[in-house]
Formats: C-alpha cells, structure tokens, sequence
C-alpha cells in the first residue's frame, strides 16, 4: 500500500513515526511519503517538507505568514495526486490538514485523520464539515467518543499514543554526569516553535536565582542551535539538551512547561508542573470570544478539573511563576498533584495507540 502521510509539528512527526513503524508490521510493502520530521524520516520513505517550516502559532501569526502556508498546501495537493496514495493519514495540525482532507476527498482519495482536531474546544459545527470529508478518525483522548458521538459521528479511541513512546524509553544512568547535575532538576519546556520559545523563554529563566539549591535545564528543540538559545541564557547558569526530552523528565523534580503536548507528557512521567502560555495580543483575544473550554492543558482536559496551574497571558510572569514552582519542588501542592497523577496513569490505560491504530487503518483498507 501507498501511505501519504502529513504532520506539521514536533509532536505530530513524533506520532506519524510511531505510527509508521506500527504500519510496517501490518504491510510488509508498505510505502511512505509525507511532510513531516526527522523521526518520521527515521523510518524510511520520502520527506517531501519539513515541519519546521510549516508550524506557525496564533491567529496573527498564521495571517503574517499566510503566503507561506497557502504555497505549502498547493505544493502538497500537487504532491499528493502525483503519488497517488492508496490513503491519505492526516496527523492533527487541522488549520493545514482539513483543508488537504476536503482536496484528497474531492479526489477520490480515501482520507484517514490521526489525532482528532480540537473540535470540542471551539467552532464545533466543524464536525459537521469532518463527517463529509474524513473517512475515518482515530481519537486519543476518550472524552472525543461521546463528543462525536453527539453529533452522530462513530470515531475509533486508539489510546494516547505517548503512552507508547513512554514504553519506549529507558532510562540512561549517566544522564546526570553526562551533564553534571548535581542538584534537583527544574526543567524548562519552552515548546518546538519559534514564537512561543520568544514568548516564554524569558519569563521561564527569570526565576532561576530564586532557586540556588536547583538547577535548571532547558530541553531544546532540534529545529535550533545552541547559539539560539544562549541569546536567552546570557550568562544564567542553566543547562541545554537537544533530543533528550524524556532523559530530562525521568530525573526532574519540577518542570515548567508550554502548554501543548508536553504538558501530558511531563505528567506521564510524575513530574510536577507549572503550565505556561503567552499569545499574541489579537490571537488572544480572538481566542477568548471563540474557545469554550475552561482549561488549555491536556492534562486538567482530561481529567476534568484543574490539576496543573495554568498561568495564561498576564498570569504569565515571574512572580506567579515562582510562587507556584516554590509549591512544586515541596510541600503540599507537589503531593496532591502527584496523587492526581496517578489517577491520571489509571485513566489513560496502557499502551499500544500507534499498533491500535495501525491494525484499524488495515482493516479498514482490506474492506474498502
């Protein structure tokens, strides 16, 4: 089978390779061509475009940027039809994605969608436009089922595929003298974008003093380079990792971290965390008239009740930021948080999303 695959982000390539890998096993013929990552061209096929420069953040910026986005999406519908794919996977990133669904669709191509978008977050009459152009979706949060459910949808729940990536891991003993951490770890999550580095970065270093008995670590995205990051470092004593996000996590004590994935992430590993995240002006403000949800992280969403403080916009500074760190490094917040985290691990289940999903697209293509 011919697979054409898109993600538009670190976390989208983290998942499209995983989910490349699952499908190997399912297709031993299995070909692959995709915009995606480095993790995704880890295993095997053609990358025809980079995520990273694709991934553009907020309202203002994607309108900043929209000459950009519309010549990547002419180049991938061109790509598309001349591969010919038996399937299209589409993984999240749904500004981009649903609008080459409706193209592939119109073509004949049979359309499959990865990671559901945020449809229940705002504008949920999308569904509406999601039921006529997608011919499957897999979910990974188990609270979409009923979500599409009520809207006369039948999606599948595959699992979250971090579980997967977590089972994954092992641990390096010599992480810590690889980097001469001889004290507890705070690490730092600042995202993959360009953007949201710029936007929390700053804010997320000027609490460093306030911990001499820590030490910080910044876990890099690969898109940059040390000199990039060291811009904002000047001469703060803090750590940089590239690629070794999960080493990070395993031996932290505390993290603050941009909201996105990597706030699921961080509580898969029992990491107390601070969410952070800073928009600009007019996306924010956008925003709040369209979203209609009370939390933004993936981990307070699930759960359905505030379990990780959330410091949007202004709440987003130094002092709030330090406050709520202090709390997380010990005391009372840190042990109700990592009890929450455990309700968290038992509600997630086991792993096995990409596998899931990969024997679901099989079966599926076998019958059609």
């Amino acid at each position: 089978m011919r697979y054409y695959l898109v993600a538009g982000e670190a976390s989208g390539d983290l998942h499209g390779a995983n989910l490349m890998k699952a499908l190997k096993t399912e297709d031993a013929n299995a070909d692959f061509r995709y915009y995606g990552g480095d993790k995704m061209q880890g295993e095997g096929g053609v990358l025809k475009k980079h995520y990273a420069e694709m991934a553009f953040m907020g309202f203002t910026e994607v309108l900043l940027n929209l000459r950009t986005i519309l010549r990547n999406m002419k180049a991938c519908k061109q790509d598309i039809l001349s591969y010919q794919p038996d399937v299209l996977i589409l993984i999240d990133f749904p500004g981009f994605n649903l609008k080459i669904a409706e193209f592939a669709k119109k073509q004949g191509i049979k359309v499959y969608y990865y990671i559901s978008p945020k449809v229940w977050a705002w504008n949920q009459k999308r569904v509406l436009k999601i039921k006529r152009i997608v011919d499957q979706m897999f979910c990974i949060l188990p609270f979409e089922v009923d979500f599409y459910k009520s809207w006369g949808m039948d999606v599948d729940y595959v699992g979250n595929p971090l579980l997967d990536e977590k089972a994954l891991f092992k641990a390096d003993p010599g992480f810590r003298e690889k980097y001469r951490l001889d004290k507890d770890v705070v690490a730092l999550l600042p995202g993959s974008r360009r953007q949201e580095i710029e936007r929390l970065l700053p804010d997320m270093l000027s609490v460093v003093s306030s911990f001499p008995d820590h030490q910080f670590v910044i876990a890099a995205a690969p898109t940059f380079d040390h000199a990039y990051y060291q811009q904002f470092m000047g001469t703060a004593n803090v750590t940089l990792v590239f690629g070794e996000t999960y080493q990070l996590l395993h031996i932290a004590r505390a993290a603050i971290v941009a909201s996105g994935t990597a706030t699921l992430e961080t509580a898969l590993f029992h990491v107390p965390q601070v969410v952070v995240y800073k928009g600009g002006a007019i996306s924010i403000a956008i925003a709040r008239m369209l979203v209609k949800i009370r939390f933004i992280s993936l981990v307070n969403l699930i759960m359905d009740k505030q379990v990780v403080r959330e410091l949007i916009q202004q709440d987003c500074n130094p002092g709030n930021i330090t406050s709520t760190l202090k709390g997380l490094v010990e005391g009372e917040e840190r042990s109700i948080m990592l009890q929450d985290y455990e309700d968290l691990s038992a509600k997630m289940g086991l792993p096995g999303a990409s596998e899931r999903t990969a024997q679901l697209i099989s079966k599926y293509l076998r019958k059609a």
